[in-house]
């Protein structure tokens, strides 16, 4: 496997940046050895500010590009393609039209998902290639989809984003997804699923990693370092998934709670510290190694409801406080985040979760802070009928989503949009929005 040997200039001084690294890389080969902590205590931040940008303070005009399942990238069509020199050739040219697409929309900024589950889209020594880009985890695709996606990225003006699903190991538990983690036992690195077979859970009818478990959260952690240490990327985001379960399919983490929950008035109180942990040693780490980076998190767009809170949203949603046991509201508070990217998936007609009550619920949380607003928004339900939210197909949802957009310009705490997802830029029911958001935003 080749591995690339990119860093950045500044880590040289910073000396101990060096050996968090090789904690980091170390971890991908000890499998039956538990990690030390990377990250506590941490010794002061030694920054060293990269020059500002003139165009820093611009407003995002993001967009998500997902890689788990293929939805976005890279084409289904490219996986079957037996000569790998083709395949790479193939994606390669999919993801510079697909950036193309977005430099003529206004787009200013991708966010690149990276990290889909249990494998990587960069030459990792912790994870192995991630199956989207050959259909086999574990090989190699011939290129750095990463610092292709930098490098062509950087060229058109668009900030990267490094999208990481933290906990994610697969999307289901099927035999042959089993049988396909299992058959990486011999590669360097395996998948987690193998080499830390006990840190593995059930939720969702998927694999997940416990995070509970102090040594989980310190190898997700050193993924993340992994990445800033090696690539330019301007930002770092976790998405909603924190806890994730369903009815039928809960986590099982009794054992852990019993072994790590004392002195916790109630297992949802110690479940919403272990994701704080995970948050606040990702923070720390990212700031040691490139202050500039950007870190922010795009959960569940309502925090709490007021019914079950007095200081919630006057919304009846599902809530990521009680549900992902995700307290996003205080880590916004404690400066944990550079900016967050609530997904307001719903229109302004939505009694039980309004986009302009979100929307200002969230400016006034961030108003007395540092963290930077970015608002989500459900490109993917734009020209689709839904009984419940007809406007999305009102004159192709332009409305609504000219609603949207004026809102969050006028509310000067709210810095910028974020589309999901890119490949709806694509849709036939999407293209009089798109021909609205090349207007108001291309140049």
């Amino acid at each position: 496997m080749i591995i690339s040997s990119r860093i950045h200039p500044f880590i040289t001084r910073v000396t101990w940046t060096s050996a968090l690294i090789a904690s980091a890389l170390l971890l991908g080969s000890c499998g039956s050895k538990p990690p030390k902590s990377l990250v506590t205590p941490l010794p002061p931040v030694a920054k060293h500010p990269l020059p500002n940008k003139p165009d820093d303070n611009r407003p995002v005009r993001g967009v998500w590009l997902t890689t788990v399942s293929r939805l976005d990238w890279p084409p289904v069509s490219s996986v079957n393609v037996s000569d790998p020199a083709t395949r790479a050739s193939q994606q390669k040219k999919a993801l510079t039209d697909k950036l193309d697409n977005l430099q003529r929309l206004g787009v200013n900024t991708v966010f690149f998902q990276v990290k889909p589950d249990g494998t990587a889209l960069w030459p990792s020594k912790i994870l192995p290639w991630s199956d989207m880009l050959t259909g086999k985890v574990g090989e190699d695709p011939g290129y750095d989809p990463l610092q292709f996606m930098l490098d062509e990225a950087h060229k058109r003006g668009m900030k990267v984003h490094a999208w990481f699903n933290p906990y994610r190991v697969t999307t289901n538990i099927k035999p042959g997804t089993v049988a396909e983690l299992n058959r990486t036992q011999s590669l360097h690195p395996s998948s987690v699923y193998v080499a830390h077979r006990d840190w593995i859970r059930v939720s969702s009818d998927r694999y997940v990693l416990d995070p509970g478990l102090p040594e989980a959260r310190d190898w997700i952690t050193s993924i993340v370092a992994e990445v800033v240490a090696r690539y330019p990327v301007d930002g770092v985001q976790f998405d909603d998934y924190f806890y994730t379960e369903t009815p039928g399919s809960t986590l099982n983490d009794s054992q852990t709670f019993r072994t790590y929950g004392q002195g916790f008035a109630s297992k949802a109180d110690w479940r919403r510290h272990n994701t704080e942990q995970l948050i606040t040693q990702v923070s720390r780490t990212i700031k040691q190694l490139n202050p500039n980076v950007q870190f922010g998190v795009s959960p569940a767009g309502v925090w709490r409801n007021r019914s079950h809170d007095p200081s919630g949203s006057d919304t009846r949603g599902a809530a990521a406080y009680d549900e992902s046991y995700a307290d996003t509201r205080l880590w916004v508070q404690k400066g944990l985040l550079d900016y967050i990217a609530p997904q307001v998936y719903w229109p302004f007609a939505r009694d039980a979760a309004r986009y302009d009550v979100l929307a200002k619920w969230w400016a006034n949380v961030v108003k007395p802070t540092h963290t930077r607003l970015y608002i989500g928004v459900a490109l993917y339900k734009v020209g689709e009928p839904s009984r419940n939210e007809p406007d999305w197909t009102v004159q192709g949802g332009v409305p609504e989503l000219k609603k949207q957009l004026d809102l969050n310009d006028a509310l000067p705490e709210i810095q910028g949009t974020i589309l999901f997802r890119e490949n709806n830029l694509n849709q036939p029911q999407t293209q009089q929005a798109v021909n609205y958001l090349r207007n108001r935003w291309g140049s």
